[in-house]
């Protein structure tokens, strides 16, 4: 037996406010970098943009939901 304190749970608003942020860094990096593909490629319509940003904010979603679904311990 050992007379270890149980672990302390981290707090709500640290966690939820990092998803915040990590969601932000992504999407913004999906629209930064397909807006230097667009000049780079000198495309007539902003289809990297519009691309990197969707797929950016897929995966930003994706992230987000998995850590809402995964079983609390």
């Amino acid at each position: 037996m050992s007379n270890q304190p149980p672990p302390k749970q981290p707090n709500p608003f640290l966690k939820y406010s990092n998803l915040a942020i990590q969601m932000g860094v992504i999407i913004g990096l999906g629209a930064w970098g397909g807006k230097k593909l667009d000049a780079y490629y000198a495309t007539s319509k902003p289809y990297y943009t519009i691309g990197l940003s969707l797929f950016a904010i897929i995966t930003a979603l994706y992230l987000v939901l998995k850590d809402f679904i995964k079983p609390q311990r």
